[in-house]
């Protein structure tokens, strides 16, 4: 009983200090929010698509095809983090900044898929369709990983 009461207590805690992410921002300036059909149906189409979730996760599984692009984050899960604090390698994107991308990660709570969004859009990239939904959504929606 003790542990149930501090559990509730520092799930309480965590969410009053906020330490525990809220979801991610539900629009992004210079970025296509798109659901898995409309995803599935860019891939289709050859659209170039970066995972950008940690390599252990993109090793159990991701969308086929995809590139693996890692973002390090480190600032906060917040929509002004500072990029400064983070790493991801944004030069490795399409040198033709006309060129669509997609960029994915796990789901909405995942802040890695969102900052590597809003740094494509600000290093230039003219059509960044983010995959808010990530693999969770993939998944979801019935579609397999490889």
């Amino acid at each position: 009983m003790l542990k149930r009461i501090f559990a509730m207590f520092m799930l309480s805690f965590l969410a009053v200090t906020g330490v525990m992410a809220a979801e991610t921002p539900s629009t992004v300036p210079g970025v296509e929010i798109i659901d898995v059909a409309k995803a599935k149906d860019l891939i289709a189409k050859g659209i170039k698509y970066y995972d950008v979730r940690v390599p252990s996760d993109f090793a159990e599984g991701t969308i086929k095809g995809a590139v693996s692009l890692p973002y390090t984050n480190v600032s906060a899960n917040a929509p002004d983090f500072d990029a400064s604090k983070d790493k991801w390698a944004v030069e490795k994107l399409p040198a033709n900044k006309a060129e669509p991308i997609l960029i994915f990660g796990n789901g909405p709570s995942g802040w890695r898929h969102y900052k590597a969004a809003v740094l494509a859009a600000k290093a230039g990239h003219a059509k960044v369709y983010w995959l808010r939904p990530g693999v969770d959504g993939w998944k979801a929606a019935g579609n397999k990983l490889d």
